[in-house]
């Protein structure tokens, strides 16, 4: 098992443990409690739009809902009248209908009535033209996502009905590569695109010459709303995601709740505010087949060259099955993210490896502060309950070395999991203040692994029935 400070002398050890002892016995006051104070000022500002009272029927422009009937266009004018007229709701009444991408326009709420079902094409051809997007973290002009908006404000997808990307290891899944996904030697694939769109984010070529879509096999979101303000997504149903199911970015004043979400897609990540500000993800079902909420902030120097955060983003009441996490923050994290907030949610699947995580490394770079998390309820995940890690995919190749500081977890129990905490920094960059009270983890196989990690606090900490001492933990690991 790894050690704190592996390059420290027994005598350097003994010395910062005695300092860190005198640090934690001084120390009484409650760390997090500004923290969460914060919240009531962000909440009252994240308020959904409203719309006038006036619907617009798909049916009436066109539209059949027969499952087999191109619905784009009576869609396409919906919007439009909609639009034209001052706002309101563009309706989809029960039935299955075939659509191609969907563009929305200020002021439009897509409204979905109770069995109504919106099944996207499948033929990326439709598609088309490109659109101007972020691809992984990445601007680029690719494939248009399913649903769209650009630079609108006041927008919504609500209602009981369904968004079905009928994706398949038969259409867009088989791109990733990935053969349990359906690809086979001589398929098409995204890698040769993915590492051009990289290099050229590396090299600072203008966005507009970042041109993918037909021949490049980048797979587009489910629903990306760029550089929008005012948006409410609410009580849908979301399925067969080609890849990012929920994706605003660069936008502010975002609700999402009451949305059922199960897609086990290669890189179906289930909410991804990307360079967001005031969001709120509540009463929402996560069964994903990557991350099911994770928060993101561009990637290496593209990152860099907008450079903006992730902020005030509040998490609740929402509950999480199969995924790679819960919460995870990055890795496309380079602008950085600050005042998370996660509670009241429940994690539990043998299938869910983490919940909560954040990883990164030094080519990412980027700062994480100010993540907290509260009541959360774990039964079993497959790795750590909390994990930090500086060494993600490319590892420390870098020179842009990130930080991560201000971590608080409280009343969060778990019945099983691999580790209870798997925290791994740098030495040059320790993961610092990290405080745990009140915390319950049982059936914890293989103990915590910390390295390079400084000012950690556990006050009522339980781990496999133990009592932990902050002190006890620091000279086990």
């Amino acid at each position: 098992m790894k050690k704190l400070h592996a390059s420290f002398h027994n005598a350097g050890r003994m010395l910062f443990l005695f300092i860190l002892s005198g640090m934690l016995a001084c120390s009484t006051a409650d760390p997090s409690r500004s923290g969460w104070d914060q919240v009531p000022e962000i909440l009252s500002r994240i308020v959904p739009p409203v719309f006038p009272e006036q619907d617009f029927p798909i049916t009436e422009y066109g539209a059949v809902g027969d499952g087999k009937t191109d619905c784009s266009e009576a869609l396409k004018e919906a919007i439009a009248a909609c639009h034209e007229a001052g706002g309101g709701r563009v309706v989809v009444p029960p039935g299955n209908y075939l659509t191609g991408p969907i563009h929305l326009k200020n002021h439009v709420n897509l409204h979905l009535e109770k069995d109504a079902t919106l099944l996207f094409s499948t033929n990326p051809d439709d598609y088309l033209p490109v659109v101007f997007t972020r691809w992984e973290g990445v601007e680029c002009m690719n494939y248009s996502p399913l649903i769209y908006a650009f630079e609108k404000e006041n927008i919504a997808i609500t209602g009981e009905g369904t968004l079905d990307g009928q994706a398949a290891p038969e259409n867009w899944w088989h791109w990733s590569r990935k053969d349990r996904f359906g690809w086979r030697e001589g398929l098409p694939a995204q890698q040769q695109s993915r590492n051009l769109l990289f290099q050229m984010g590396e090299d600072g070529i203008p966005v507009e010459e970042r041109v993918f879509g037909d021949g490049h096999y980048l797979r587009p979101n489910f629903i990306q709303f760029y550089r929008c303000k005012n948006i409410l997504i609410d009580g849908i149903t979301l399925k067969r995601s080609p890849m990012w199911e929920i994706h605003p970015v660069l936008s502010e004043n975002i609700t999402v709740r009451n949305v059922y979400m199960e897609t086990h897609g290669p890189n179906n990540d289930g909410c991804n505010p990307e360079s967001c500000r005031d969001v709120l993800i509540e009463n929402c079902y996560f069964d994903t087949g990557d991350d099911c909420i994770a928060i993101k902030a561009g990637r290496n120097e593209d990152g860099r060259r907008i450079n903006l955060p992730s902020e005030n983003i509040i998490i609740r009441d929402c509950e999480m099955k199969d995924g790679h996490g819960g919460v995870v923050i990055g890795s496309e994290m380079t602008g950085g993210a600050r005042n998370i907030f996660i509670e009241n949610c429940t994690m539990d699947s043998p299938n869910l490896d983490r919940a909560l995580r954040i990883k990164t490394n030094s080519v990412r770079g980027g700062k994480v502060e100010n993540v907290y998390m509260r009541d959360v309820e774990v039964g079993e995940v497959a790795d750590a309950v909390l994990r930090i890690y500086f060494q993600y995919e490319e590892g420390d190749v870098g020179q842009h070395t990130p930080e991560v500081r201000n971590v608080y977890l409280k009343n969060v129990t778990s019945r099983k999991s691999r580790y209870g905490l798997l925290l791994e920094g740098y030495e040059r960059s320790l993961i610092t203040h990290v405080v745990l009270e009140s915390c319950d983890f049982n059936g914890v196989a293989e103990g915590n692994i910390l390295n390079h990690v400084s000012n950690m606090r556990l006050r009522n900490v339980m781990i496999n029935g133990v009592l932990q001492d902050t002190l006890e933990v620091y000279k086990r690991l």
